[in-house]
């Protein structure tokens, strides 16, 4: 093999219990730009996909800058219902980091709109930071690199 098996990341999927609240969350509130969306119920092949029988739901694919957010709204087959107070110690995903230019301007107006976070911004490790919850309590993360090693090289085509 040649050349790097992974170029970079693309995007996080997140399941959510409800798209209009989603929706109302990411794109109006954080302002993620709404890339395309599809309803789907019956296909054979996102079912081998998901590994599920008889899914349907909703897709929305978010562009958050330089990468996506993939919301699903599974309305087949049932799910559980989501702990929204799961502790980020627990196994799985913990949290998506957005990148922002100023975090403690974001943090502000996130929390004069209602968004829960964790505690007050936090400065270490080369930035400063604040672990917040999306309404169905997914954690997120806000993030502003103040140590530019800290900044990912992004490959530049010729």
């Amino acid at each position: 093999m040649s050349g790097p098996l992974i170029n970079g990341m693309h995007h996080t999927a997140i399941s959510v219990s409800d798209m209009k609240t989603a929706l109302a969350f990411y794109v109006n509130l954080l302002g993620l730009e709404l890339a395309w969306r599809h309803d789907w119920s019956g296909a054979k092949k996102l079912d081998d996909i998901f590994d599920l029988e008889g899914s349907a739901g909703q897709i929305v694919m978010l562009r958050a800058g330089n990468a996506f957010i993939e919301l699903y709204q599974f309305d087949a087959p049932a799910s559980a219902p989501q702990d929204p107070k799961r502790a980020v110690n627990e196994r799985g995903y913990t949290h998506v980091a957005f990148d922002v230019p100023d975090v403690d301007r974001a943090y502000e107006v996130l929390s004069a709109a209602g968004v829960r976070f964790h505690s007050k911004v936090q400065t270490g490790g080369g930035a400063k930071m604040v672990y917040g919850r999306d309404p169905f309590g997914n954690v997120f993360e806000l993030q502003e690199v103040t140590d530019p090693k800290l900044v990912p090289a992004i490959p530049r085509t010729p």
